[in-house]
């Protein structure tokens, strides 16, 4: 009997986990296509909002200054928008919010080559070698960021 609880609670905790692919390709509102594999020696943190998130709003600025600080160092980061009216609105938003990371214009076939949308924010983020090792609902900041890859990257 306990063998059989163990392997339902462990096969519950697997459920939970969000579903994600080994890889992505996404193109930005610019049109230059981001494949997690030309990422490979940095960390990459793709983060799903919408222009009508509070929270989302709220983390922009935060993520602007992480990839500011660390463009073409070592830490990207990808917005992938989600629920909007048209792509016009959203590269015009990002524009007036002076966002400087890329864009992603998102749609489900999109989110599902990354992982599961639970809420927006929703941020996911990999490591230098690609894989999947952190993914967040809700906002977040740049200092949680940098301090989760500061703690990582002493181990």
């Amino acid at each position: 009997m306990k063998h059989r609880i163990a392997y339902l609670l462990i096969c519950l905790s697997l459920l939970s986990l969000p579903a994600f692919a080994e890889g992505f390709s996404v193109t930005d509102a610019k049109g230059k296509v981001h494949n997690l594999s030309d990422y490979k020696g940095k960390w990459v943190l793709v983060n799903f909002w919408a222009t009508w998130c509070p929270p989302c709003l709220e983390e922009i600025p935060d993520l602007i200054a992480l990839h500011d600080a660390h463009k073409g160092k070592d830490l990207e980061v990808i917005g992938i928008a989600m629920d909007y009216q048209s792509p016009k609105y959203v590269v015009e938003f990002a524009d007036s919010m002076f966002v400087t990371y890329p864009i992603v214009l998102g749609n489900s076939k999109i989110a599902a080559q990354i992982g599961s949308i639970q809420g927006l924010p929703t941020t996911y983020l990999f490591n230098p070698e690609g894989k999947m090792v952190a993914h967040n609902v809700g906002a977040l900041t740049r200092k949680a960021v940098e301090s989760y890859i500061a703690a990582k990257n002493k181990k």
